[in-house]
């Protein structure tokens, strides 16, 4: 399957000839640029994101986490009366366990969002990078199109890419 790769020096441009291309029919593989480009996402297709639901889940399973392991080692394996405050029960206690169930929370939600990051995005060590041009981790913006999905042939695909003002197109 070929690929087409057009290179754009300003975020606008790239927006603005994705849009025009995405009007007349044409799908947007993928684009690489060195910061997020805003309002790309509906254009290309790029459904809302989920992440805030795994950093919710991360977050309960921490404070789910601080509240058992607070109770077991502070009320059933070893009580111990602190500062005239008894530990026979949970109810009596949270507000002293509110800063580490705080804190365990933020611990669990920071490394899972991390770790489901590198996963989402495929950067885990070892792994390859599929950046089409290193250019884009500094000032350029690349657009990917498969020729095969965008329903145009190879040479008009390419005169609309150079009329949405592509500095420089490649093929792979």
């Amino acid at each position: 399957m070929s690929k087409i790769y057009a290179m754009y020096d300003d975020d606008a441009t790239l927006l603005h000839g994705a849009e025009k291309l995405v009007a007349k029919g044409v799908y947007i593989n993928e684009v690489f640029s060195p910061f997020p480009i805003h309002g790309i996402d509906p254009v290309i297709g790029i459904k809302k994101t989920r992440l805030a639901i795994c950093a919710f889940i991360y977050g309960l399973t921490g404070m789910s986490l601080a509240l058992i392991g607070m109770y077991y080692f502070m009320i059933q394996d070893w009580p111990m009366n602190i500062g005239g405050k008894p530990n026979y029960y949970m109810y009596q206690n949270i507000p002293a366990f509110i800063p580490i169930t705080f804190e365990v929370t933020v611990l669990c939600t920071a490394h899972g969002m991390a770790i489901t990051y590198f996963l989402r995005n495929k950067t885990l060590p070892g792994i390859s990078a599929k950046n089409p041009d290193p250019r884009t981790t500094d000032d350029r913006f690349v657009m990917e199109i498969n020729v095969v999905d965008s329903g145009m042939k190879e040479s008009d695909l390419i005169s609309e890419l150079k009329g949405t003002g592509a500095i420089e197109i490649n093929k792979a």
